[in-house]
């Protein structure tokens, strides 16, 4: 891929929380990652992650999805750790 949408994403659901790393090895741009929980809360984010890099980012903590935009729009969006996501697969 060598570009995303401004309002577009990639969702990952791990079915259960857990700790988990992503990297960036062939990734060609800049992304966001949001680390969140099965009930929705945003446990860490990670900002402008270099693209083709191989060095691990990890979950601080176990969570159950990792939500990735363009690099630099969680920070446009004001979104911030402790804020929740709104989707049909996340728990009350």
């Amino acid at each position: 891929m060598q570009e995303l949408a401004p309002n577009a994403g990639m969702l990952f659901d791990f079915q259960e929380e857990r700790q988990v790393a992503f990297w960036m090895r062939n990734t060609f741009i800049p992304l966001d990652m949001l680390f969140i929980a099965a009930n929705g809360e945003i446990k860490n984010i990670y900002v402008n992650a270099r693209p083709q890099d191989p060095t691990a980012i990890p979950s601080d903590g176990p969570v159950r999805f990792v939500l990735e935009i363009a690099g630099g729009r969680s920070v446009e969006l004001g979104i911030a750790k402790g804020d929740k996501l709104e989707h049909s697969l996340v728990e009350d």
